[in-house]
């Protein structure tokens, strides 16, 4: 579950952010220079873990269609061997 709890940690990053947000005067470029670099920042996790998250179901995809060829070939090795 080292997931999870890394999902966890970008989820409190982002209310944060949206709390540095809310409180970030318009006039104040220093903050708001400061508040792009870490959305940015965390944009770039999020992307990092949406690439991770995509192979790990690419991953479970093509075991499953493993499982199902291994299951068809095992019935097809079955029915022979009963004469069918």
């Amino acid at each position: 579950m080292m997931a999870g709890k890394k999902n966890d940690r970008l989820l409190v990053r982002l209310q944060r952010l949206k709390a540095k947000a809310a409180s970030v005067q318009p006039n104040d470029r220093a903050q708001l220079t400061a508040l792009l670099d870490d959305v940015e920042t965390l944009r770039d996790l999020l992307m990092r873990e949406c690439a991770r998250l995509d192979q790990e179901i690419n991953r479970a995809s093509v075991r499953g269609t493993a499982i199902t060829a291994y299951g068809r070939s095992a019935q097809s090795v079955r029915a022979l061997r009963r004469g069918h």
